[in-house]
């Protein structure tokens, strides 16, 4: 799992105090909710036509957001 999957998955979980001990529970509507949120910011910023990632500058058209999607969450197509 690359680190912005691992941080969007970190935020998706509900801790939950039992009184005697707490536990956490993913909520996987958050999750996906988070992924989704991720993804309509890179297609807003590509539709300005640049995106950075990191130190890494490249100008991109909104048509190549789906690239850039798989691109930013190192996913393979």
């Amino acid at each position: 799992m690359n680190d912005l999957i691992a941080k969007l998955y970190d935020q998706s979980i509900v801790v939950k105090d039992h009184g005697d001990y707490v536990d956490g529970e993913l909520d996987p509507v958050k999750f996906a909710e988070l992924i989704v949120r991720e993804c309509m910011r890179v297609c807003e910023v590509a539709e300005t036509g640049l995106l950075t990632h990191g130190l890494k500058e490249q100008s991109y058209g909104a048509a190549d957001a789906k690239r850039y999607i798989s691109d930013w969450f190192e996913v393979d197509e």
